[in-house]
């Protein structure tokens, strides 16, 4: 066993040896300019068409509607800024969710400030978005719909199909954040009504600092970054080549062994669940209990602060997260777990666990019983958890 047991596998993950040794050769031997004319940059140049037709054949998109960036972050950003100015004239209402990642969150922000307005709609108790609520939000001038695909934090899976079905039944643009659904789960743009979507390599066991961002043929919106002609004109700056290659490999790996690695990552999740539910009391799982991200599990432990949990999981060697890797150091709890109603004192007290197909069932056994130990710990010197315990005796 390792000396580390990494469990946060929804803030990054290891990238697969066989993407880096795919992305070297790109770095010192076909180093050129994929923009440049001549020969030598033609292995980069070709390598691009190729890595974009096998992200474009993973999600059943059109080549041509690739679109690479630096990460999921950009390319929510572009999403929601170039349509918001490209429809302005139509409208200014765009309909989100209060559980979305900050990418989408931030963004909107900026864009009421500029006067655009944004209907950001409830979920339920295990982060399902309120369909009925999202329905009645549509307006004549709504010109985009953006829903994640799945919960960066409690792993929630969204009725995606569903809602893009909604939004096209009434010509608004479709945007899904699927940076943590991405390499994990199955996607066909055409048969979910996905109209742009995001996604990130460092997610699914690709290099960190390059993402995609998929644009259906049809909308037409601006470009994000202003400069030189790369992406066919609409995401200037030169290609991170490696990047891209280590992207379309990760792609290539996934479309291999997806199913066998999240029946794996399910079974060892369960296990999990299972343990920590039976053996830790005054213990909630957040999330949907079945429809979630086969290696997603995020907790609630009453009595005890969540920050606290987590330097002593550190210091047995254990890597976890109370939330978002992008708010790791803020003090507020979690949004998403505010928004499926749990209150501000147990919110706090949230450790999220995500796995890998590379853990063991060792590796949870050793994790679960570390936990009991600091849970217990934690719990004995907590005034509120000795008076909870006093007025069930009395």
């Amino acid at each position: 066993m390792s000396d580390i047991i990494y469990l946060d596998n929804a803030a990054t993950t290891q990238t697969n040896p066989e993407v880096y040794e795919a992305m070297k050769p790109y770095f010192d031997e076909y180093y050129g300019n994929a923009s440049s004319i001549y020969r030598f940059a033609g292995k980069a140049t070709k390598a691009i068409d190729d890595a974009r037709e096998t992200v474009a054949n993973f999600i059943g998109a059109k080549s041509k509607e690739i679109y690479f960036t630096s990460g999921g972050s950009e390319s929510d950003n572009w999403a929601l800024k170039a349509t918001a100015f490209a429809k302005k004239d139509k409208g200014k209402h765009i309909i989100t969710t209060k559980i979305e990642h900050h990418a989408i969150l931030h963004t909107c922000d900026y864009l009421e400030k500029l006067g655009f307005e944004i209907t950001y709609i409830n979920v339920d108790e295990n982060g399902v978005v309120k369909i009925d609520e999202l329905k009645e939000s549509i307006r004549e001038d709504t010109i985009l719909i953006s829903v994640m695909f799945a919960n960066n934090e409690i792993g929630t899976i969204e009725p995606i199909k569903e809602i893009g079905q909604i939004a096209h039944e009434k010509g608004i643009i479709f945007h899904t954040d699927a940076v943590q659904a991405f390499g994990h789960v199955p996607i066909n743009v055409d048969e979910l009504n996905i109209d742009i979507l995001s996604a990130s390599g460092h997610k699914f066991n690709g290099p960190k600092g390059v993402g995609i961002m998929y644009l259906r043929e049809s909308v037409k919106i601006g470009s994000f970054i202003h400069g030189g002609s790369q992406e066919r004109g609409k995401r200037a700056g030169t290609h991170n080549t490696p990047g891209i290659i280590g992207f379309a490999k990760a792609t290539e790996i996934a479309s291999e062994n997806m199913i066998e690695k999240s029946e794996y990552e399910k079974k060892l999740r369960d296990y999990l669940i299972n343990r920590v539910l039976t053996e830790i009391p005054y213990t909630k799982l957040n999330g949907h209990p079945e429809n979630r991200l086969t290696n997603n599990t995020n907790f609630s432990f009453r009595f005890i602060e969540g920050e606290s949990l987590l330097i002593m999981l550190d210091q047995k060697g254990i890597c976890g997260s109370s939330g978002s890797a992008c708010t790791s150091g803020s003090l507020d709890p979690s949004h998403v777990l505010l928004a499926i109603g749990l209150p501000h004192e147990i919110a706090h007290g949230s450790l999220r666990l995500t796995l890998s197909d590379s853990n063991t069932k060792e590796e949870i056994d050793k994790v679960v019983d570390d936990l009991k130990q600091i849970v217990e710990r934690l719990r004995s010197m907590s005034p509120l958890y000795e008076d909870f315990v006093k007025a069930r005796v009395n």
